[in-house]
C-alpha cells in the first residue's frame, strides 16, 4: 500500500513541538544521567552559559546552582533579563542579546536557542529576573506559557534565576550525577578566575585558571612544574607525567569543547613543531605528546560550533578581521613556550629526557607490536571472542552513540547476552577466565598477553581513543566474588593503559537483578533485597522468589529486559583528586596486610545474602 501524499500530509509544528519532537537537534542525545553528555546536563549548561556570559560582561561574580532530586534552580547576580523581554528570550525562537556583538563580543550562545530547549523539555519552567527592586516571573509547562508574576518594592539583588524540572517523558528514569555536576561547574570557574559557584551549599572558584585545572584533575604527580602560559584571547597550561595516552582540556569561550576542534588540533600540531625546533631534533610527534597533560582556552568572535551542544569548534578564523586559529594558536605557541624553555632550563631537560624515554619504550615493543597484529588477524577474535554489532558509525562517520560492547567473562553468560542483544548496536567480548592483574607492567604486556592484545584490537584503541568503535564499553560479570574481581582486573587494565577510556566516560558497569519474585499474574525483577522485600509485599501470599547467582542462569529471554530500554548502567566515574597509582596500588598492588584491613572494616553482608 503506498502512502498518500498530498497537502494534508505537509504540517508546520511551532516551536515547542519542534523541539520536543526532534531534542537531538537541540541538545545532542538524551540518556539518563549516567553519561557527562546526556541531556539534562545539557540543559543545566544552557542555563548557567547565559549567567556565565554575563560574568564575562563584567556582571556578577556569583552563581548560585541547586539540585533537589529532579529540580534544579540556577541563580546568579548580574543584571537581569530586561522585563519587557523575559517572556519572549525563553518562548520566541532566534530571541536575544548575542546578536549584538557589541554586549556580548565572545560569548558562548550565539543563536537564542539554547533556554528556548530548557523550557520545552521541562515539565515545569520559571524565569524570573530582578532589576532594581521590581522583579517578573514567567511559568511554562513543556514550553506552553501557565502564567506570570510582577513584583515591586523587593530588597533582592539584581539578577536572573531560572528552575526547571526536566520532563520524565522524554529523559526516562533520568538522575544527575553530583560528580557530573560538580565537575561542569569546576570548568567554569578554572576559565573564569573570579567567578565563584555554589553548589548544594559548596563554593567553588579558582584563582590560577587553566593551572588550577591541570592540578585539579591530573591524576599522576607532573614530571615538571605547570607551564601555564596567557595572552590576548589565548591561555593554555602543560605539562607531561608518567601515565599513558594523551590528555587534553579544550575550551572556546568558556565552553568545554569536549570534543576539540580547530583549536586543539592547531594546539597538538604546533606543540609538536615548538619543541622539534627548540630541540633541535626531529621526534616522532608519538613521543612528544606522550603522557602529556593539557589545557588550551581560545576566544573566538561569532564561534561556528558543529553542533548545538557546541562540543567541537568549527571556526577556521578568531574573527572577522582576526588571524586563523591556526596562526593565532602557533605565534603564541612558538614565542611564548619557546622562551620559556630558554628561561627554564632544567624543566627543557626534564622534558628531553621524557621524549627520549617514550622513544625508547616505543622502539622495544615495536617489533612485539607487529607480532600481536598478526596473532589477532589470525586468532579467533571475530570468530570467538567478540561477537560484533552492524553499526560503528553514524553517516557523518562519528562515533554512534548508541553503539555499546559487553565485556563478560565464561560461555553461558557471553551466550545469554549474545541470544539477546541488539545485534545493530550491541557487541560481546568473551573473556576466558581472569584476566591479569597488570599493575605495575609496562605497556609490553598489552601485546604480548593475548586476552588484551584481543581486546584492544576490538576496541581499536591502540593509538588513540579517536578509533574507539563503541560508545560504552560495559563489564558485565556475575554480582559475586570472582565477578567483582574481573571488574576491578578490567578497571586496572583500563586505568593503567588506556586511562581516557574512563576519563571521558567510556566504561560502564552492567546490573543485572540479583532476585526474581512473581506469582502466576506478575513478575518483579530486583536489584537489592529492599527492592525483593517490596516484590514480596506488593505479591502478597508466597510468591516464587528465585536468586540469580550468575549471568548465565538468566535465560535470554529474561535478559532482554536487562540490556534493553531499561538497562541499568552504572559508570566508572574517578573522582578528580583520586590518584591512580595511589589508588591501583592499594587495591591491585602486594599490600595484602592493609588491604585485609579495610576489607575487615567495611564488611557488611546481607543475611539472606549468605549461601
Amino acid at each position: 500500500m503506498t502512502a498518500t501524499y498530498d497537502e494534508g500530509t505537509i504540517i508546520t509544528l511551532n516551536w515547542q513541538e519542534h523541539i520536543r519532537k526532534r531534542p537531538g537537534m537541540y541538545i545532542g542525545k538524551l540518556g539518563d544521567g549516567t553519561a557527562a553528555d546526556d541531556g539534562i546536563y545539557v540543559l543545566l549548561k544552557e542555563v548557567l552559559d547565559n549567567s556565565v556570559d554575563e560574568f564575562m560582561m563584567g556582571f556578577g561574580k556569583r552563581i548560585s546552582v541547586e539540585i533537589d532530586q529532579d529540580k534544579v534552580f540556577v541563580r546568579d547576580y548580574g543584571r537581569g533579563i530586561p522585563l519587557g523581554k523575559l517572556d519572549d528570550v525563553v518562548s520566541k525562537m532566534n530571541t536575544g542579546a548575542k546578536y549584538d556583538s557589541k554586549v556580548f563580543k565572545k560569548s558562548v550562545g550565539l543563536n537564542g536557542v539554547g533556554i528556548k530547549a530548557v523550557n520545552a523539555l521541562s515539565v515545569e519552567f520559571t524565569i524570573k529576573a530582578v532589576r532594581e527592586g521590581v522583579a517578573k516571573a514567567v511559568f511554562f509547562s513543556k514550553g506552553i506559557k501557565t502564567g506570570e508574576k510582577d513584583y515591586t518594592g523587593l530588597e533582592e539583588q539584581n539578577g536572573t534565576i531560572v528552575t526547571f524540572v526536566p520532563d520524565p517523558e522524554i529523559f526516562k528514569k533520568y538522575h544527575y550525577i553530583n560528580d557530573y555536576v560538580v565537575n561542569m561547574l569546576k570548568n567554569y570557574t578554572f576559565l573564569n578566575s573570579g567567578l565563584t559557584i555554589e553548589f548544594n551549599g559548596e563554593k567553588y572558584f579558582s584563582r590560577n585558571g587553566l593551572r588550577d585545572l591541570l592540578e585539579e584533575n591530573m591524576a599522576h604527580d607532573p614530571i615538571y612544574p605547570i607551564v601555564h602560559l596567557k595572552g590576548e584571547d589565548i591561555e593554555v597550561a602543560l605539562t607531561h607525567g608518567n601515565q599513558y595516552g594523551e590528555d587534553y582540556y579544550s575550551f572556546v569561550n568558556g565552553q568545554h569543547t569536549s570534543q576539540g576542534g580547530s583549536h586543539l588540533q592547531a594546539f597538538r600540531e604546533v606543540l609538536v613543531k615548538t619543541i622539534r625546533d627548540f630541540y633541535k631534533k626531529d621526534f616522532d610527534p608519538s613521543d612528544i605528546r606522550a603522557s602529556i597533560v593539557a589545557a588550551i582556552s581560545i576566544k573566538v568572535e561569532e564561534p561556528v560550533f558543529e553542533s548545538q551542544t557546541k562540543t567541537k569548534l568549527g571556526s577556521k578564523d578568531i574573527g572577522p578581521n582576526g588571524p586563523s586559529v591556526r596562526t593565532h594558536v602557533a605565534n603564541f605557541m612558538q614565542k611564548e613556550l619557546n622562551n620559556y624553555l630558554h628561561k627554564n632550563h632544567e624543566v627543557a631537560e626534564v622534558l628531553l629526557r621524557r621524549i627520549v624515554e617514550s622513544e625508547r619504550e616505543r622502539k622495544a615493543i615495536s617489533g612485539i607490536k607487529k607480532l600481536a597484529k598478526q596473532r589477532a588477524k589470525k586468532s579467533d577474535l571475530h570468530n570467538k571472542k567478540l561477537r560484533d554489532c552492524r553499526i560503528h558509525f553514524n553517516q557523518k562517520n562519528e562515533r554512534n552513540e548508541e553503539s555499546s560492547i559487553f565485556i563478560t567473562e565464561g560461555d553461558s553468560a557471553s551466550g545469554s547476552i549474545t541470544k539477546s542483544r541488539d545485534v545493530n548496536t550491541q557487541a560481546v567480548f568473551s573473556l576466558k577466565g581472569k584476566p591479569l592483574n597488570t599493575f605495575g607492567l609496562t605497556k609490553k604486556v598489552v601485546y604480548e598477553n593475548e586476552e588484551f592484545n584481543l581486546l584492544q584490537a576490538a576496541l581499536n584503541i591502540e593509538d588513540s581513543l579517536d578509533g574507539l568503535r563503541y560508545n560504552k564499553v560495559i563489564i558485565a560479570t556475575d554480582a559475586d566474588v570472582d565477578g567483582m574481581h574481573i571488574r576491578l582486573l578490567l578497571i586496572t587494565f583500563f586505568l593503567q593503559f588506556f586511562p581516557d577510556l574512563i576519563r571521558k566516560g567510556h566504561v560502564y558497569i552492567l546490573q543485572t537483578p540479583l532476585f526474581r519474585v512473581r506469582n502466576k499474574q506478575k513478575t518483579f525483577y530486583c536489584y537489592s533485597n529492599e527492592e525483593k522485600e517490596k516484590a514480596i509485599h506488593k505479591l502478597k501470599g508466597n510468591p516464587e522468589i528465585t536468586r540469580f547467582k550468575g549471568l548465565g542462569e538468566i535465560s535470554p529471554d529474561e535478559f532482554k529486559h536487562f540490556i534493553g530500554e531499561k538497562i541499568r548502567l552504572d559508570p566508572v566515574v574517578m573522582k578528580k583528586h583520586e590518584s591512580i597509582f595511589q589508588m591501583l596500588e592499594f587495591y591491585m598492588g602486594k599490600n595484602t596486610p592493609t588491604r585485609q584491613e579495610f576489607i575487615i572494616e567495611n564488611l557488611y553482608v546481607e543475611k539472606d545474602e549468605v549461601a
